[in-house]
């Protein structure tokens, strides 16, 4: 059985100034790459997209953030989940349709780390998942945390696969993903 790629939040919104530095600038390319693997063998692709309901977010249905970024949009046929929270299986049929897949593997990737991909994750492996998450398809911004430390995107990336490895999923790189196919 082929895995499923799940591309979280690939939308305009998260090119905002807001989110403050980021890392891994080749994710998008490497999620292109997945993207490319994946089409002409048709196996399944989610696209998961974030409509928010926050006033202010620019994730919210109406704004320009909500639109796909170009280069992971998906394709006429290719499956969209919406979801209003960080992970994709709450309040979704995500779980649904990959029950009546026959619950493929799964491949994680997007943005953002530490919060929806992180959240995804979490919530299939506790489902039963098997979860691949390819650390250079999906990136990480600055943090602050509460007693006022700037945690750069990086350390917080790498903390986030640490806590993750294991336990939720099996960390790996899109090279060594591809070789495996």
């Amino acid at each position: 059985m082929p895995d499923a790629l799940i591309l979280i939040d690939q939308q305009e919104a998260k090119e905002r100034p807001k989110w403050g530095p980021r890392n891994n600038p080749g994710a998008e390319k490497n999620i292109a790459r997945l993207l490319a693997t994946w089409r002409p063998r048709g196996w399944p692709i989610i696209h998961v997209r974030h409509d928010s309901t926050s006033p202010d977010s620019p994730f919210r249905p109406g704004q320009d953030g909500n639109d796909f970024s170009p280069l992971t949009a998906p394709l006429a046929g290719e499956m969209v989940i919406a979801k209003r929270v960080t992970s994709a299986f709450i309040d979704t049929d995500l779980a649904a349709r990959f029950d009546a897949m026959g619950r493929p593997p799964l491949v994680v990737c997007g943005w953002l780390l530490a919060n929806s991909v992180e959240a995804t994750v979490r919530v299939g492996a506790n489902l039963g998942y098997e979860i691949r998450l390819p650390a250079d398809a999906c990136w990480s911004c600055d943090k602050r945390d509460l007693t006022g430390r700037l945690w750069p995107a990086e350390d917080v990336h790498q903390l986030t696969l640490a806590l993750l490895h294991g336990e939720y999923a099996s960390i790996t790189r899109t090279d060594a993903l591809l070789e495996t196919f």
